[in-house]
């Protein structure tokens, strides 16, 4: 997914914890829910800034004193600092429906019934 284009806040939001938890009745599922979602975001997030990194890694063996400053390295680290951090962006799918969950308690009270 493209965190670019989002239009999650970048700083905190007060919310109505209420809105949060109509879908899943309970609101601790949705944090749940949002959390897990955030951690996947984040992971992402830090495989693409890993992978954009790398590309400025030197191969040679430079004493761990010497610091190499690269302008471009600097501004892609910037530029994801600035981005919105990843609750923010799942709270903001998660408000808008675009997260898909499965409620677990129902398949298990289902197996339960079928023995």
């Amino acid at each position: 997914m493209d965190y670019r284009k989002t239009n999650a806040p970048t700083n905190t939001v007060t919310r109505d914890v209420m809105s949060l938890c109509e879908d899943t009745g309970n609101i601790y599922e949705s944090v749940a829910i949002i959390a897990k979602r955030a951690n996947q975001i984040s992971a992402e997030l830090k495989q693409e800034l890993t992978n954009k990194l790398q590309e400025f890694s030197s191969s040679s063996d430079s004493s761990v004193d010497e610091v190499f400053e690269n302008r471009e390295q600097i501004e892609i680290s910037r530029y994801y600092e600035r981005l919105p951090k990843p609750t923010l962006i799942a709270t903001k799918e998660f408000e808008e429906g675009r997260i898909f969950f499965r409620d677990g308690s129902n398949d298990q009270e289902e197996a339960e019934d079928q023995f």
